[in-house]
């Protein structure tokens, strides 16, 4: 299944000199790591949209699915630069859109929009329920993962997105605790509060912190080995923010290949096994 036992990177796609995303890079990135997933953000430059569809047919020709993720407003000008283009925050236009593309691009399986529990004034349950109803009219396949952090997982929260949703995007910083990229000894407890809130079979998604977060601490490699251990344990799938590159973090990078390249022979025994 498309939402079961994901592995992949999120962000910091590699860049040509026009600032384009350079899509034979990264995918050759992704296939030398064993990801089957990668969550492409739309706005860090204006082309952004018209790039994924050019990666889309990439992708799938390697057999990765791709995830799209949006920004809120609150991550948009006049709090930023850059809002995501083309349709910025028409949401209800970018549901439609999305659904669209994936009718024709049918690897990309999710969209998200980011930081979504910290829009609630936009994304009432009025407008939330008009946006993903559009998108499954056109495609009932595409899922639904907004992000969503730790305190704001209530009860609810739950009650009023539980149908909405087809999984949660989940960063983990140690909320249950004093906020950290340092420490994990709350993530296993702090998902079981996500599925208690939102339903036991709905999927969690890990964001496992490779890259410095905010005001937090940077990460180790033993922290983002650990958090992506217990994530692939007790979740349904492991999103590494951001996607690692050997020459700049060698550490980290290849602690995610050796951990993808183990997790995609598990999978490989797992279904032939099956089969």
């Amino acid at each position: 299944m498309p939402l079961r036992s994901v592995f992949g990177t999120y962000d910091a796609e590699p860049r040509k000199a026009d600032g384009r995303v350079d899509t034979d890079r990264l995918v050759r990135e992704l296939v030398a790591i064993k990801a089957n997933t990668y969550n492409f953000l739309v706005w860090r430059a204006t082309n952004d949209w018209d790039d994924l569809k050019l990666f889309l047919p990439k992708a799938r020709a390697h057999k990765i699915r791709v995830w799209l993720t949006i920004c809120p407003p609150s991550e948009c000008p006049p709090h930023t630069a850059n809002y995501s283009e083309p349709f910025r925050l028409d949401y209800l236009r970018w549901a439609t859109e999305i659904a669209k593309l994936s009718l024709k691009e049918p690897n990309l399986v999710a969209w998200s929009l980011d930081d979504f529990s910290y829009s609630s004034d936009t994304f009432t349950l009025e407008y939330v329920t008009e946006m993903v109803n559009r998108a499954r009219k056109i495609n009932s396949k595409l899922a639904f993962v907004p992000c969503l952090y730790y305190g704001h997982v209530t009860t609810q929260l739950g009650e009023k997105y539980r149908s909405l949703v087809d999984g949660i995007l989940f960063p983990y910083r140690h909320e249950a605790g004093k906020r950290n990229l340092s420490e994990w000894d709350t993530l296993e407890a702090e998902i079981a509060r996500i599925k208690l809130r939102f339903g036991s079979q709905l999927p969690v998604f890990i964001d496992v912190y490779a890259t410095k977060h905010s005001q937090l601490n940077d990460s180790s490699p033993e922290y983002v080995e650990q958090v992506m251990k217990i994530s692939r344990q007790h979740a349904e799938g492991v999103i590494v923010y951001c996607h690692q590159y050997e020459d700049k973090n060698p550490e980290k990078y290849r602690v995610v290949k050796k951990l993808f390249l183990d997790w995609a022979a598990e999978d490989a025994a797992r279904l032939k096994a099956h089969n």
